[in-house]
């Protein structure tokens, strides 16, 4: 797994980049965020319109007062296999 923030000019512009390298879906992934409120998944690359299985976050996911790496914040994620997840704090 590699999880990481990539910021724009302003802070609170981010998306938060999960890769599970792995061939094995991960359940219950937990990944600290700066700040909570809903995590919308712009990109799932084992969507199944890029022809895959489809396992993913429905969409997006609340972010949890749990501090985890660091972080004041935590998002419970499902991770697709050999997939890459992209998420931006937004709209619920």
């Amino acid at each position: 797994m590699v999880a990481f923030v990539r910021r724009a000019r302003r802070a609170q512009d981010l998306v938060l980049v999960v890769c599970n390298f792995t061939t094995v879906p991960r359940h219950g992934y937990r990944v600290g965020v700066p700040a909570g409120g809903y995590y919308r998944e712009l990109l799932n690359t084992d969507a199944e319109v890029y022809g895959g299985s489809n396992v993913g976050n429905a969409g997006g996911v609340w972010a949890e007062p749990t501090p985890w790496h660091g972080r004041p914040h935590s998002l419970l994620l499902t991770l697709p296999p050999l997939g890459v997840l992209v998420l931006k704090p937004g709209q619920g």
